[in-house]
């Protein structure tokens, strides 16, 4: 199967576990695939969920450390209308967060069309918080060779299957493009950290020899975005093109 192959670098991400609110932040080991396809709409410029391109993936990194950081918690009260809420205040907090060292992201995808999006980003590429900035390494087209058995490590394969084991965890595959955002196609996803043998009709790359899982495309097309407004919910204009801005690079003395 002919893919391409982008190697994706930063220098930490953090990738939110759904199961902690409030408190100490730990760090998910692996990307869900809601990330994925947040780096995808950044470098289209253009929403890219399951409905319209399938992804695989392997995810490196050097290690763990802890980070402390400032968050903002907003006090406030419903209005009369019961739709509102009314904020009365806000207040500082300290938070202990979890983070990957050296990140390194291997994404393959079938559709080759994603190529023109990395080469030349619409928006500013993020691996896991707003200040978690990524690099674009390399883009290779490569032709996966079909295997009767692999090494899985290092990605995230839908459960129950009985030769996987490990972190089990329901993570989203991606939001809603409404404010708030709500997640879709939630399920249970085995987090691979460690070697599995696994046997089947399976994909691999020859270069890096490991196994490459393809998550299919979901059949429909994705819901119209829609945003609040005070006449209501209305559509986004799709056709909205955000106008190319030229410029120089900003040199900074003595480097």
């Amino acid at each position: 199967m002919k893919v391409i192959r982008i190697h994706i670098t930063g220098w930490v991400t953090s990738f939110r576990n759904p199961l902690f609110i409030s408190g100490f932040q730990p760090t998910l080991p692996l990307p869900p695939l809601s990330a994925l396809y947040g780096l995808l709409t950044a470098a289209k410029g253009a929403w890219v969920t399951p409905h319209d391109a399938s992804v695989g993936f392997v995810f490196q990194s050097n290690g763990k450390a802890v980070d402390l950081e400032t968050v903002y918690e907003f006090e406030g009260k419903p209005k009369p209308n019961r739709k509102e809420i009314k904020l009365t205040g806000v207040k500082s907090n300290i938070n202990r967060r979890e983070f990957l060292v050296q990140p390194q992201l291997y994404l393959y995808t079938p559709d080759l069309w994603l190529r023109d999006a990395f080469e030349r980003p619409r928006y500013t590429l993020l691996l896991g918080r707003s200040s978690d900035l990524a690099t674009v390494k390399s883009i290779e087209e490569i032709e996966l060779e079909s295997k009767p058995e692999t090494t899985y490590r290092d990605t995230l394969i839908p459960f129950p299957d009985a030769q996987l084991y490990g972190q089990v965890q329901a993570l989203p595959t991606h939001f809603t493009a409404e404010i708030p955002r709500r997640p879709c196609g939630t399920r249970a996803y085995c987090l691979v950290t460690e070697e599995i043998q696994y046997h089947g009709d399976v994909l691999q790359d020859p270069e890096k020899e490991w196994g490459v899982y393809l998550h299919e495309r979901i059949p429909g097309d994705f819901p119209i975005p829609i945003e609040q407004s005070l006449q209501g919910k209305k559509p986004v204009d799709k056709d909205f093109e955000v106008p190319n801005v030229a410029g120089e690079q900003m040199q900074f003395p003595g480097l």
